[in-house]
């Protein structure tokens, strides 16, 4: 039955720590994380050393469990103040449950792991070699305090080595599942964002701009609000990369991106739809203001050159069609295509110029 135990306290241990992974994606703890998430985690550690509190072995004069491992696992990843919050609950927990002197010596068990764990952990050792020493630490403290609590030798001997065995492998096991989830989840949140995300400029894909112009599309049906397009197209883009190789045009890439960015408001949408073309989507802007900031955008790519890896200045030019819902377009679903064939035209009769759909 000991063994039994011992398992389904590390199974309700393993259980919550992924359920905690999964609902602290955005926020995993760690040295830096802000003192209201390290307050919380501290808490929601104490809570889970609680719960393997109610599911403890009772031993003669004690009780067996693993309530040590948060705490652990909380001072290696935030430092003292989740650590000490979880121990704080835990001790408390302790004594509701029962105040012997089992439970006064619990304080010299959890206040010793817990500085020790708090202060190794900020040592320059491997992960496997804290973890090791820490909980070997732990160990020893528990081995001595229940010792003295247990008065049958016999059963200080039964208990001591399965304890030992179960609570590294708890420990590590427990790390592992946090390390194991924190990276999937790492790797998910990547590949989201590059799903989104040009990997050149950080500006919005093509798929983004999609995504984002069949919402605006949507809120359009329910207000009255206009809704401008700026459709933005490098000239002779192919000459830059044909003569100065393809990282150069990346720089330029770039930093046309950038410019797109300073250039409007903070709420616009600037996206690269590929290759040297670019898009605007200005919100609640009317056709007269969206062909100003269109004007600006051009001239400012006209009179300053773009540096290349290489030092060399460089002047380019480009086309801008603009498309505007309700002055230009009446349909909004035509939006892209009357920008674009405004892009057309300005392609058409010269480049380096700003054409209106219709005018």
């Amino acid at each position: 039955m000991m063994i039994k135990d011992f398992f389904t306290n590390l199974a309700i241990l393993v259980s919550v720590l992924f359920f905690y992974s999964q609902v602290s994606n955005k926020y995993p703890l760690h040295a830096k994380s802000t003192l209201k998430i390290k307050i919380l985690i501290g808490v929601l550690g104490g809570l889970l050393s609680n719960i393997l509190m109610q599911y403890s072995i009772p031993v003669d004069n004690t009780m067996v469990d693993l309530r040590h491992i948060p705490t652990i696992l909380l001072a290696y990843y935030g430092g003292g103040v989740p650590a000490f919050i979880s121990m704080i609950m835990t001790l408390a927990g302790r004594f509701l449950i029962s105040t012997s002197l089992s439970s006064y010596l619990a304080i010299v068990i959890s206040v010793s792991g817990t500085l020790f764990a708090i202060f190794f952990s900020k040592q320059n050792y491997s992960k496997k070699i804290k973890i090791l020493v820490i909980v070997t630490f732990n160990n020893l403290v528990f081995s001595i305090v229940f010792s003295y609590l247990v008065s049958s030798f016999i059963i200080v001997l039964k208990v001591l080595p399965i304890y030992w065995i179960v609570s590294y492998l708890s420990a590590y096991l427990s790390f592992y599942v946090l390390a194991y989830i924190r990276k999937s989840q790492k790797l998910f949140n990547k590949y989201q964002t590059e799903s989104t995300t040009d990997g050149l400029t950080g500006l919005n894909n093509v798929r983004k701009f999609e995504e984002v112009f069949d919402h605006l599309i949507k809120d359009l049906q329910t207000n009255e609000q206009k809704l401008a397009l700026l459709f933005i197209d490098i000239d002779f883009f192919k000459k830059v990369n044909d003569t100065y190789g393809h990282s150069e045009g990346d720089v330029v890439l770039k930093e046309l991106g950038l410019r797109l960015q300073q250039s409007t408001r903070a709420f616009d949408i600037v996206s690269r739809n590929g290759g040297e073309e670019f898009t605007v989507l200005l919100l609640n802007c009317p056709l007269y203001r969206a062909n100003e900031l269109a004007e600006r955008i051009r001239k400012n790519v006209e009179d300053n050159p773009f540096t290349l890896n290489s030092g060399k200045e460089i002047n380019l030019t480009i086309s801008v069609g603009v498309a505007c819902y309700q002055e230009t377009t009446i349909d909004p679903t035509q939006l892209i295509e009357d920008a674009d064939k405004a892009l057309y035209q300005a392609k058409q009769s010269g480049r380096n110029r700003v054409c209106i759909y219709g005018q």
